[in-house]
């Protein structure tokens, strides 16, 4: 009997009718396609997007070489080198990051104890060469010098969330 009922399913076609039909439902329901470049979708305040090194107000880089987001990156994606400067204190010669390896987790921003490097919302960037996709201590400070506004009130609303 069983056979019987699966061999007239199969001859009368019903599973290809009940696809069908499904695809009949959403042929006519409302589309919730972007158009992406001119419409943008929200977007949360907790996106890690590009990275930027940041200052302080009087202009001196906030990097202090400590190496611990170095040290607390699994992708191994920062490279960091230090010099001791005649004040005593230290600073970055060199900061890479290599957005290639980069998983965007963000610990990076949480291990950073002056708040230097951070993770903008910044999405829409794109390299054409190769070799550019390693973020330089230059180009991190140039990121954050342009978007240091967005970046503020980022980590304003950030600190009220919690």
């Amino acid at each position: 009997m069983r056979l019987l009922k699966h061999y007239i399913q199969s001859f009368l076609l019903l599973e290809m009718f009940k696809g069908m039909a499904l695809t009949g439902r959403y042929l006519f329901a409302r589309k919730v396609t972007v158009q992406y470049p001119e419409e943008k979708t929200p977007m949360s305040t907790r996106f890690r997007g590009l990275h930027a090194l940041r200052r302080y107000a009087n202009g001196e880089e906030r990097c202090i070489a400590c190496k611990l987001c170095e040290a607390v990156c699994p992708a191994l994606a920062i490279t960091i080198d230090s010099e001791v400067r005649e004040d005593g204190s230290r600073r970055t010669t060199r900061y890479d990051i290599d957005l290639f390896k980069c998983i965007f987790c963000g610990f990076c921003e949480e291990a950073c104890p002056v708040d230097s490097i951070v993770e903008t919302q910044i999405f829409e960037y794109h390299f054409e060469k190769r070799g550019e996709q390693i973020m330089t201590k230059e180009k991190l400070l140039a990121v954050g010098d342009e978007h240091e506004s967005e970046i503020a009130a980022c980590k304003q609303a950030d600190a009220v969330y919690r």
